[in-house]
């Protein structure tokens, strides 16, 4: 059956339902309020991280080989791959326990980790200071998904492929039983199914969302490295250095994309049309976390830095939730580009009757498995990358 789909809102969660539906048959038109790509949207920067690592979360961890298939397909359709492995450097200080929890989980998975004491992590990553780290661990699958060139790749794609896109309209109201939207110039469209994506202003569109999702404004900072440490950076994993009270992640400059900084911490504060410059001070905070971790570290240049927000929900668990006609995909807490295509093929395959709506808000919360029939690598130990 083919129905007339209405998606709001284009970044990586809103156009990856967009393709997967269309790929399933359905007429479907796209609207985001600015123009594409959303420079403001949580989707748009050089580069996402798409990695095995995710604590004592063994919903995530295995969500994550699924999720690579699931870019496979979207490399297959797109006709090309905007992708570099790198790898996953994962740090673990004294008295932390993600990183020990993110290998047991691994290993439930049957997926093996290479550890590494504080001498062997400065002998084999010599840009790195060790002190203050107990040990390491390393993975040759992860790798940084070029986030900018995949959205407009996927609009040109889904664009010669007929489905419609509306540009620069707001949409002011939403009514779910009726999979229906209200434009802000009172224009009324309706579906047979509607699908949310709008990232953290969907609180604007569904209030009573407050309660359960917090818009989260997040500084990044780009690095200029010592010309000489180049070349290294380039041919250098991610690099996960985080707890629950400081620490960083590091995005290596692959592919002609710059040496990014960020922190992992939540602010759970923000406007997402407002304040979207970051701060001199803020920036070189996000800077200063890395000066007990790079070597040389005043050899290095901060060059830049931006604001990004993500839509927090508790423990960080995804709502994927149907409502009435429509669909609500929200709560990603800066997880979502990763899974971006895999919860799109999720939600074609529920709005199709083929699984229920709450066996996808369970598999998205990471309280269950659902199988796509994807993990023959993962099952036999060896993970996708």
């Amino acid at each position: 059956m083919t129905f007339r789909v209405t998606v709001v809102g284009a970044g990586i969660v809103g156009l990856s339902a967009a393709w997967a539906l269309w790929r399933d048959g359905h007429q479907v038109t796209v609207y985001e309020q600015k123009a594409l790509p959303n420079s403001l949207g949580s989707s748009v920067d050089q580069h996402r991280l798409i990695r095995y690592p995710y604590g004592s979360e063994l919903g995530y961890t295995r969500m994550v080989a699924d999720a690579y298939q699931a870019w496979e397909k979207l490399w297959t359709d797109i006709n090309k791959k905007l992708y570099a492995p790198t790898g996953t450097l994962v740090l673990a200080k004294t008295g932390e326990s993600w990183a020990n929890d993110s290998a047991d989980t691994l290993g439930q998975l049957g997926l093996s980790v290479q550890w590494l004491d504080a001498d062997q992590l400065q002998d084999t990553f010599p840009l790195l200071v060790a002190d203050g780290v107990e040990s390491a661990f390393y993975l040759d699958s992860g790798g940084v998904l070029l986030a900018d060139q995949i959205i407009t790749a996927m609009v040109q794609h889904l664009n010669s492929r007929g489905v419609t896109f509306h540009t620069q309209v707001q949409v002011r109201e939403i009514v779910p039983d009726l999979a229906r939207i209200v434009l802000s110039n009172g224009i009324v469209v309706d579906a047979d199914t509607l699908v949310v994506a709008a990232g953290p202003w969907v609180t604007r569109l569904l209030p009573d969302l407050s309660q359960r999702v917090t818009p989260s404004r997040q500084v990044v900072v780009y690095l200029e490295p010592p010309p000489d440490k180049i070349a290294q950076w380039i041919a250098a994993p991610m690099i996960l250095d985080i707890d629950p009270d400081s620490g960083f992640y590091l995005v290596p400059p692959v592919l002609g994309t710059e040496l990014k900084i960020g922190d992992h911490r939540f602010t759970l504060t923000g406007d997402p049309d407002c304040e979207r410059e970051a701060g001199e001070a803020e920036a070189r905070a996000i800077f200063e976390q890395c000066k007990q971790r790079l070597k040389e570290f005043d050899r290095y240049r901060l060059q830049r830095s931006c604001t990004c927000f993500y839509t927090v929900a508790p423990q960080e668990r995804f709502i994927v939730e149907r409502l009435g006609n429509s669909w609500l995909m929200t709560g990603f807490s800066g997880h979502g580009f990763k899974f971006g295509p895999l919860l799109g093929l999720a939600l074609a395959e529920a709005v199709a009757g083929r699984r229920t709506a709450n066996d996808l808000s369970q598999w998205a919360a990471g309280h269950a498995i659902l199988d796509f029939g994807f993990c023959e690598k993962l099952r036999a130990g060896v993970p996708p990358r």
